[in-house]
């Protein structure tokens, strides 16, 4: 039996990609082949993910080639997934979660409290840029896309004073003795950390092959994050995070909705039953458009 693998081609992906054909040759003893595809989000470099659609961009083309048999499952970072799963595909599997955390890798070694006034903080992503200016609203906080070897290139390279990064990401590419800071303060993104394998629908041959990755708190933590996201119908456009946490047979979520600049920032908790976490996670959102939520959505997909 041979099964076909499809990724992303940066060393990231093929990092994530490799985990799971290791773990395939080992445990069944089948031959595993690596299709790299690219997607329309390793095409467009110079723009903000914002500007450009989001998060499908990293899984549109892969999906694609699931749908059409010519890879038999494909493995993403769980936080490039949308929210709403194609037709005719599902998650197979959501592996046990690394580090969920961002962290900063400065040039001086300085955490985010000890920048000076000024500093030019390089990220990609609304969600940080709001929690960063929450804090520092004397830094400048720019754009900054690429894999991980481009963007701790540019920060040596003195184009930043520092640059924040999911932990995932820097450890799995080998830079994690270049952390300055972990950010635990920061409320991550939904799904940072755990990759998520994507099959066929149906296809009880390649589900029982990925099934021991499956992660059952990871799962859980997933879904009541992903529920928040779905329920905001949030992408991109919009700074939003969500951590859950598993106590026992409790789940628990915090979460935020911001406005671009990180002034209206609306945050809470809620908790409940791990067999009803995608619920737990939907009465977070609910809690957090009544208080504000709505607004804001309104005015960013509005352009007000």
């Amino acid at each position: 039996m041979k099964v076909r693998i499809g990724t992303r081609k940066s060393k990231l992906a093929l990092w994530q990609a490799n985990y799971v054909k290791d773990f395939l040759e080992r445990r069944w003893g089948i031959e595993v082949e690596l299709v790299k595809i690219t997607t329309t989000g390793d095409k467009i470099l110079d723009s903000p993910l914002a500007k450009i659609g989001g998060k499908g961009l990293f899984v549109k083309e892969i999906e694609q080639a699931l749908l059409e048999e010519r890879i038999d499952l494909a493995v993403h970072s769980l936080k490039d997934v949308p929210m709403v799963i194609p037709e005719g595909l599902t998650l197979g599997a959501i592996t046990e979660r690394e580090n969920p955390y961002d962290v900063l890798i400065s040039r001086e070694g300085k955490k985010l409290s000890e920048l000076p006034e000024g500093s030019k903080v390089g990220t990609s992503s609304l969600r940080r840029q709001v929690q960063i200016k929450r804090l520092r609203r004397d830094l400048k906080v720019d754009i900054l896309r690429g894999n991980v070897d481009t963007r701790v290139r540019k920060l040596k390279e003195g184009l930043y004073d520092a640059i924040v990064l999911a932990y995932a990401g820097v450890k799995r590419m080998g830079y994690e003795k270049e952390i300055t800071e972990v950010l635990d303060n920061f409320i991550p993104a939904v799904g940072q950390g755990s990759l998520a394998i994507e099959i066929r629908e149906g296809d009880e041959k390649v589900r029982s092959l990925v099934e021991p990755l499956d992660h059952r708190e990871s799962r859980i933590r997933a879904e009541c994050e992903r529920a928040f996201l779905r329920r905001l119908e949030g992408g991109c456009q919009v700074p939003i995070g969500a951590f859950a946490h598993v106590m026992g047979g409790k789940v628990r979520i915090e979460g935020f909705i911001s406005d671009l600049e990180g002034i209206r920032f609306i945050e809470g908790c809620a908790e409940g039953s791990v067999d009803e976490a995608e619920k737990v996670g939907e009465l977070l959102a609910e809690e957090l458009l009544r208080r504000g939520g709505r607004e804001i959505l309104a005015q960013i997909y509005g352009g007000e």
